[in-house]
């Protein structure tokens, strides 16, 4: 049997620029029928382009693609659904008005007579949840799922269409760590029942955890493709960077670069304060109930839990950005009330939210602008913008927080998602604040990256500032916090010091077990 045969999918010398900039120069990947095939690399090292490429999202400007042995070389979307070819990525593309059997047979409608058959529609979904190990209501509104719930209607939507090849593009950015426990449960299955899955990922326990083999990438060239067994995150981080990192945690989930906290002056003046607050959700329940908790100057508050317990609503409730149903914030003197999102920032509250498409960049906008975006005010005066001050920011800030491309005119849209993060910290990290909330700050971004970003939240602390931090890592929330608050059903369960605390202690209250 040849080396053509036994390959899923085989892309030699793949060239791919978008103008000036080039996403992927030279690169090839190979991928065995029938494995889990990782794909790393830092962020605009040119995965997620490699991978349209071959789902035929775009043409490659010189290269060669093969699926199952046949030349599929700058074949269009519809020619890689048809040959079993699916994707999932990052940011879903679901209508949140429509069910989930209305979103996985869009474009693909069962008939009857005239209409869409949405009665066989449902039994063909819902047979296929079963078969697949995909359990979602086939009759719910996508609006009303979880983040894990719509992942897995963004899968059986490409395993409706037939998909043998199933290309996942961060699959686990926003899942708690139960809902990956399922999804590495449906990427067995799949494989088992023949099918080939590419996981491109930045979490590298997740890469040992369930892939066999591991491509990596870096500066759009493929570096090394190894098999994951006898392979250590060290290793593969070393391949992705071209240097040894520094990993919060190593293979044994031992903390490997805790640093120690400075101690926290218990007698200064809180620079954070919330009192009774309670803020309802989008549903018009209540996500947060009567919470209080203080932020001393040179400390970190981490809050654990499983997404989905009010931790949104509380970080977007200080910012500004959701109503305050009851209680009180203050920022040292200042009591929040009705200020709006852009006193608060000049007050010294700075925010990195958790979906930076939805509430942290304009993707149209340049990297520049998205730099001074909701601060515009102190770029410019009478209403004009200083472009040449706005030019010098953007110069330090893509230095800074080595955002890549290095070429500020470019579009956030342009840019990989890792990229787009670091425009978001650097924004909000850059300049002058007391408080900072960070929302899953590292979501979506690579092992150098995740070193730098823990670096300067460390130092932010050591200056003074007071942070709140939420993760959905919680061996990060472990690594960073002084304080650990765990919430559950819009309640903290339990405040602990971080030092005394593993993450065997917090998950009983992090499900309600412990409460």
């Amino acid at each position: 049997m040849s080396a053509s045969d036994t390959m899923a999918i085989r892309m030699t010398g793949v060239v791919k620029t978008f103008g000036a900039v080039v996403a992927n120069r030279d690169a090839f990947l190979d991928v065995a029928k029938g494995e889990i095939h990782a794909l790393v690399g830092e962020n605009g090292a040119g995965k997620s382009t490699l991978m349209r490429v071959l789902a035929g999202m775009y043409a490659p400007d010189a290269g060669a693609v093969l699926v199952d042995g046949r030349d599929v070389t700058g074949w269009k979307t519809q020619d890689a659904i048809a040959a079993g070819v699916g994707m999932v990525h990052q940011h879903f593309m679901l209508v949140p008005t429509l069910t989930v059997a209305e979103n996985v047979i869009l474009g693909m409608e069962p008939r009857k007579g005239m209409q869409v058959d949405l009665h066989r529609a449902v039994i063909e979904v819902e047979s296929l949840c079963k078969k697949c190990g995909l359990h979602v209501d086939a009759k719910a509104k996508v609006a009303d799922l979880s983040v894990g719930e719509a992942q897995r209607v963004e899968i059986l939507k490409a395993l409706y269409r037939g998909a043998k090849i199933l290309i996942l593009d961060e699959p686990t950015a926003v899942l708690s760590p139960p809902e990956v426990r399922d999804l590495w449960t449906v990427l067995r299955a799949l494989k088992a029942d023949g099918g080939t899955v590419v996981l491109i990922t930045h979490k590298l326990d997740e890469v040992i955890a369930v892939s066999d083999s591991i491509t990596v990438m870096r500066g759009g060239m493929t570096m090394s493709r190894f098999a994951t067994e006898g392979t250590t995150p060290r290793d593969i981080a070393r391949a992705m960077v071209g240097r040894d990192v520094q990993l919060h945690l190593d293979a044994q989930g031992d903390a490997d670069s805790w640093v120690a906290p400075a101690s926290v002056e218990s007698s200064a003046a809180p620079v954070l304060r919330v009192t009774n607050v309670s803020v309802m959700s989008d549903r018009g329940t209540r996500a947060v109930n009567e919470l209080s908790f203080e932020i001393r100057p040179g400390e970190i508050l981490g809050i654990a839990g499983v997404e989905g317990n009010g931790q949104t609503e509380l970080l977007e409730a200080i910012a500004g950005l959701r109503h305050v149903q009851s209680g009180r914030v203050q920022l040292a003197s200042h009591d929040f009330g009705t200020r709006s999102v852009r006193e608060r920032a000049d007050l010294g509250l700075s925010h990195i939210p958790e979906d930076r498409h939805r509430r942290g960049l304009i993707l149209d906008y340049s990297i520049a602008e998205n730099l001074i975006l909701g601060r515009q005010h102190h770029f410019g005066s009478f209403g004009a913008l200083d472009t040449a001050r706005i030019d010098t920011n953007a110069a330090e800030q893509v230095q800074r927080f080595d955002i890549r491309p290095a070429m500020p005119s470019l579009p956030a849209r342009a840019l990989s998602g890792g990229n787009q993060q670091k425009i978001v910290i650097a924004r909000e990290m850059g300049r002058e604040f007391s408080v900072l909330l960070a929302a899953q700050p590292t979501r979506g971004v690579d092992v150098g990256a995740i070193e730098f970003i823990h670096a300067q939240l460390r130092a932010a602390r050591d200056a003074g500032k007071g942070i709140l931090l939420v993760s959905a890592d919680l061996p990060e929330v472990l690594a960073l916090s002084d304080r650990i608050a765990v919430m559950y059903g819009g309640r903290f369960v339990t405040v602990l010091p971080a030092a005394q605390c593993t993450a065997e202690q917090l998950g009983p209250y992090m499900t309600g077990a412990a409460v």
